[in-house]
């Protein structure tokens, strides 16, 4: 009997199992460097402000009520046991630490507002990695200010789920980190790192990595938000006094604790390093 195989194999850019293969890591490579490309271009987006922070915190209303409920656990407790009172301060915590969620949308709110009366438009369009806590603030931000916003997400094994304020056509999916960083670097004019974890350092490190050591060497503004919590978990004197950074290093980003001041420093930095046109005047 003849083969019912089709007439002609599949061409090699058509064939899936090879394309997902060992073999095939460079053009998935390229594949994430070149369709974002493309699709920056066809939304016109010429630049960013990329908002890094952590994924676990909340928005104020959801903090409020997760204390609420465990305080009304503790309210009969005479003599708490070691897991409730561990329970009840992370409660307490998630609610401190909701002040970050809410600066972080106005910040971007702020920022997308002002970036909006530009005569050039896209200009400074609101970046994060698109999950939730500080990353969805900061896109909630941008789509509460009207204008477009970012989402650069990556799989993970334990799923971060992309959050609902992204621009359509402007949420990525990426599967190597690397590619990931380096969009967020290549357009980005500056940078705000809210409180987070092992993602966010990893993230603020290599981007003041880069700077210190020349590697980018455009004027990029970078911002660390909460001094309180960064200056407990980095003593950059101490670093100094070690003799490990050199105390010009630290011209490298500033401290902010309200919207309105890092609002105020990176129009002003922005303005004055990539000349943004001056709103139109005619009616």
């Amino acid at each position: 009997m003849p083969s019912k195989e089709p007439l002609h194999p599949p061409k090699a850019y058509n064939n899936l199992k090879f394309l997902n293969s060992p073999d095939a890591r460079v053009i998935r490579m390229l594949a994430e460097f070149l369709e974002p490309q493309r699709r920056f271009r066809d939304h016109k987006v010429r630049d960013s402000i990329v908002f890094f922070g952590s994924a676990r915190i909340q928005p104020r209303a959801e903090a409020s009520v997760i204390a609420r409920a465990a305080h009304e656990r503790m309210k009969d407790v005479v003599r708490p046991s070691t897991k409730q009172l561990r329970e009840f301060r992370s409660a307490q915590m998630r609610l401190e630490m909701s002040k970050y969620y809410e600066d972080a949308v106005e910040l971007a709110r702020l920022l997308t507002e002002w970036s909006k009366d530009l005569s050039e438009q896209n200009r400074f369009v609101v970046c994060s990695g698109g999950g939730p806590g500080i990353m969805e603030a900061a896109n909630k931000g941008a789509h509460l200010g009207g204008g477009k916003t970012i989402g650069l997400n990556i799989s993970l094994p334990f799923e971060q789920h992309a959050n609902p304020y992204v621009t359509p056509g402007l949420d990525f999916e990426f599967h190597y980190f690397f590619m990931r960083k380096l969009w967020f670097v290549s357009l980005a004019k500056a940078l705000v790192a809210f409180p987070g974890g092992f993602g966010t350092l990893d993230e603020m490190m290599e981007v003041l990595t880069l700077l210190q050591t020349k590697k980018v060497t455009k004027r990029l503004a970078v911002v660390i938000y909460g001094s309180e919590y960064w200056r407990k978990v980095f003593d950059f004197d101490t670093m100094i006094d070690y003799g490990l950074i050199a105390k010009k290093d630290l011209e490298l980003f500033k401290f902010m604790d309200t919207p309105i001041d890092a609002f105020n420093y990176l129009k002003e930095f922005l303005s004055a390093a990539h000349g943004p046109a001056k709103p139109d005047k005619t009616d």
